[in-house]
């Protein structure tokens, strides 16, 4: 037999506060009042056909192919077509106030910390046994082991295992500081000597550095990087006025 249970407006409340989000809440309503206000003291505008540009991007990116599906995504989020609208102005106003203030300053950014951007393909083992890691370090050097087969071999977690140790492609400022000199020192393709870690020795394989290179997708990133600084710088002084009661 099915039951109906009743879900109140408190119930969510509750529940934010009991999923411990009320700061992240709190945080985000003030980068988005922040942002507002100083897109409208820039004098920055949105016009009708940016937000139909806006919300056409937003149903394609969400697969809401049809009237039917959008309404049926606001019912299941419990928006209505004003939140949607709001939701829609908010990601332009957001992203015009972002190229304003940062796309001159994208290219100067990028040349002066490129090498965070450099990226490395690399294969990783961690074994906690010195003697071992230095045996397969020089097994695999010297041609009698192939590093899938240390991989295979050695670790734990099932899905990194069947790949060989892959973790793909990973940028500079993603490693270890003990560990980025070393990998980025290499001349591909090349297997390090074992790395200490608090994590444990790193065996690591080096297939291809990659010099990065400003396209597009970097580009946004930088921005985004640049932009979500800027609002840390902004809202870090913002004294909050309590008008709401979360105890009652």
């Amino acid at each position: 037999m099915s039951q109906s249970i009743p879900i109140t407006s408190e119930d969510i409340l509750q529940q934010v506060k009991l999923s411990y989000k009320i700061p992240e809440i709190v945080e985000q309503i003030v980068s988005r009042k922040v942002i507002i206000s100083i897109a409208e003291e820039t004098g920055i505008k949105v016009e009708t056909e940016e937000l139909q540009k806006a919300a056409d991007l937003f149903r394609l990116m969400n697969k809401l192919t049809s009237a039917e599906e959008t309404w049926a995504w606001l019912e299941k989020h419990s928006l209505s077509l004003d939140d949607f609208e709001a939701i829609v102005y908010n990601g332009v106003i957001f992203g015009k106030l972002s190229q304003h203030l940062f796309t001159d300053k994208i290219e100067p950014y990028f040349f002066e910390n490129q090498l965070d951007y450099a990226a490395v393909v690399m294969y990783e083992v961690v074994l906690d046994d010195e003697d071992l890691a230095l045996e397969l370090f020089y097994a695999v050097k010297e041609g009698e082991m192939s590093f899938y087969d240390v991989a295979h071999k050695y670790i734990q977690d099932t899905e990194l295992r069947r790949q060989g140790g892959y973790l793909g492609i990973v940028q500079r400022k993603d490693l270890k500081p003990e560990i980025s000199p070393a990998v980025f020192a290499a001349t591909p393709p090349q297997v390090l000597k074992p790395i200490v870690t608090s994590k444990g020795l790193h065996l690591i394989f080096v297939e291809e550095i990659i010099q990065p290179e400003l396209d597009n997708k970097l580009r946004n990133q930088i921005l985004t990087d640049l932009f979500d600084e800027w609002i840390k710088q902004q809202i870090e002084p913002v004294e909050l006025v309590k008008n709401f009661d979360l105890d009652s």
